[in-house]
C-alpha cells in the first residue's frame, strides 16, 4: 500500500508547484513534519475567479481573526483559484420522475417499543446513567485536533451499509464539533450518500474540484464548490449520477490534501474493496471503518480480510473498527458471538442494531432513528475519533 506521508507530501508540492525538497527536508518529515508547514511560495499575480463559480450558501463559519491558529479551519492566505476547465451543470439527486414512488419515513422502532423504554426510563434510575454515559461520549468527539482527520469508510462488498455508516458518522460529527466537517464519495460508481445525506442537487464533484483546487484558497472559496449540509457539514459528491463516472487515485489524493486543513474532520465514503482508490483512503487516513452485514457471509469475509491486515504494519488494524450491521430484525447468527470472533484479530468491533429507518433507504433523519441506533452510532463515532487521535 502507499506511504500516505509520501504521498501527502509529493502531491503539496505539485499543487504549490515547487521543486522537490532536499534530504535534510526529507528527514524533517518522516519525524513528523506536516506538509502544511512548509514554505509558502513568492505570492504571484492575482488570477481571476471563475466566471461560474457557484456562491456558498449563507451560514458558512469562515475562519475569522478569533481562529486559534491551530484549527484546520485557520484562515489561508488570499486565494488564486483557477479557472476551471468546464463549469458542470446542477443535477438533481433523486429524477423528477423517480421522486414520488417514496413513501414517508418510518420510525426506527414501533411505537411500543418506544413507550415501553419511556415507561422503564421513568421508573428505573437509568436515565441519569444514560445522560452521563451520552455527556462523555460527546466530550469525546468534541476533542480539538491540531491537523484535520481523515476517516475512511469501506466494505468488502456492496450492500453491507457501507455509505449509511458513513453518514451517520459524519452526521454525529457534524452535531457535536464546533469546526467544519466534510464528507467525501470516492465511490463515483452511482454511489448513494447524497441521497443518505437529504442533498437536492448536486455539480461539483471530487474529479472536478481536483483540477481547480489550490492550497491558497480559503475556506469559503472551497465551500462554494460543495454542497451545504446542517450543522456546518459539507459534502463533496463522487458523480452526478452518471454511469461511467470515474475518480482516479490522483484526482483523490490531490483533492484531500488541498482540503485536509480546512475541515476537522473529514469522513470517506470509499468503493468497495479492493479498489484502487479504496486502498490508497485505507492507507491515508488516520482511521478506518470496515462495514460488515451481520450475516454468515458476511462476518467470514471480513474475518479473512482481517486476518490479512494482521499481516500489514500494526497500525493498520489497530486503527480499524468493524461496523457490524443488522440487516434484518432477527439475524441469522448470533451478533455477539460474531463480534467476539472479530475482535480476536485485534479489531474493534462496534453492532449497530437494526432500524426500520435506515432500512428503508433514503434521507437519513436522525430524530426517526431508534434511541438504542443512535446511542450505537454515536460511541461508533467517539471510538474512530479516538484512533485517529493515535495516528498522525
Amino acid at each position: 500500500m502507499p506511504n500516505g506521508d509520501n504521498w501527502q507530501g509529493d502531491v503539496l508540492r505539485d499543487l504549490r508547484g515547487t521543486p522537490p525538497p532536499q534530504r535534510a527536508q526529507s528527514d524533517g518529515a518522516a519525524h513528523g513534519h506536516h506538509p502544511a508547514q512548509e514554505q509558502q511560495p513568492p505570492p504571484q499575480e492575482q488570477r481571476q475567479p471563475p466566471q461560474e463559480q457557484p456562491q456558498p450558501r449563507t451560514g458558512a463559519r469562515v475562519p475569522g481573526p478569533d481562529t486559534p491558529a491551530s484549527s484546520p479551519a485557520a484562515a489561508a492566505p488570499p486565494a488564486r483559484t483557477r479557472r476551471p476547465a468546464r463549469s458542470p451543470d446542477s443535477r438533481p439527486v433523486v429524477d423528477s420522475a423517480l421522486s414520488g414512488t417514496a413513501r414517508r419515513p418510518r420510525q426506527g422502532e414501533p411505537a411500543a417499543a418506544r413507550v415501553s423504554r419511556a415507561i422503564r426510563r421513568i421508573v428505573s434510575s437509568s436515565a441519569a446513567r444514560e445522560v452521563a454515559e451520552i455527556t462523555r461520549t460527546a466530550e469525546r468527539i468534541q476533542q480539538p485536533v491540531t491537523t484535520g482527520r481523515q476517516i475512511a469508510v469501506t466494505s468488502i462488498r456492496g450492500g453491507a451499509g457501507k455509505t449509511t455508516v458513513a453518514a451517520l458518522l459524519g452526521t454525529a460529527y457534524a452535531h457535536y464539533r464546533q469546526d467544519p466537517v466534510l464528507l467525501v464519495e470516492a465511490d463515483p460508481a452511482l454511489g448513494s450518500l447524497p441521497l443518505r445525506l437529504g442533498a437536492e442537487t448536486l455539480r461539483w464533484t471530487t474529479a472536478d474540484l481536483a483540477d481547480i483546487v489550490e492550497p491558497q484558497m480559503s475556506l469559503l472559496d472551497v465551500t462554494g464548490y460543495l454542497v451545504q449540509l446542517p450543522d456546518n457539514a459539507w459534502l463533496l459528491p463522487g458523480s452526478q449520477g452518471r454511469i461511467g463516472a470515474m475518480l482516479d487515485t490522483a484526482a483523490y489524493e490531490r483533492v484531500m490534501v488541498a482540503l485536509r486543513r480546512y475541515f476537522g474532520v473529514t469522513v470517506v465514503d470509499c468503493e468497495t474493496l479492493p479498489a484502487e482508490v479504496a486502498r490508497v483512503a485505507l492507507s491515508a487516513a488516520q482511521a478506518r471503518v470496515l462495514a460488515a452485514p451481520a450475516t454468515l457471509d458476511g462476518i467470514t469475509s471480513t474475518y479473512a480480510v482481517l486476518q490479512w491486515m494482521q499481516g500489514l504494519p500494526r497500525h493498520m488494524i489497530a486503527g480499524t473498527v468493524v461496523a457490524l450491521t443488522s440487516t434484518t430484525s432477527r439475524p441469522g447468527i448470533d451478533v455477539e458471538d460474531a463480534a467476539e470472533k472479530l475482535r480476536s484479530t485485534g479489531a474493534t468491533v462496534h453492532v449497530l442494531p437494526h432500524d426500520r429507518h435506515l432500512a428503508a433507504g433514503g434521507a437519513l433523519r436522525t430524530e426517526l432513528l431508534a434511541r438504542p441506533t443512535r446511542l450505537a452510532a454515536t460511541k461508533l463515532a467517539a471510538e474512530v475519533f479516538q484512533l485517529s487521535q493515535k495516528r498522525r
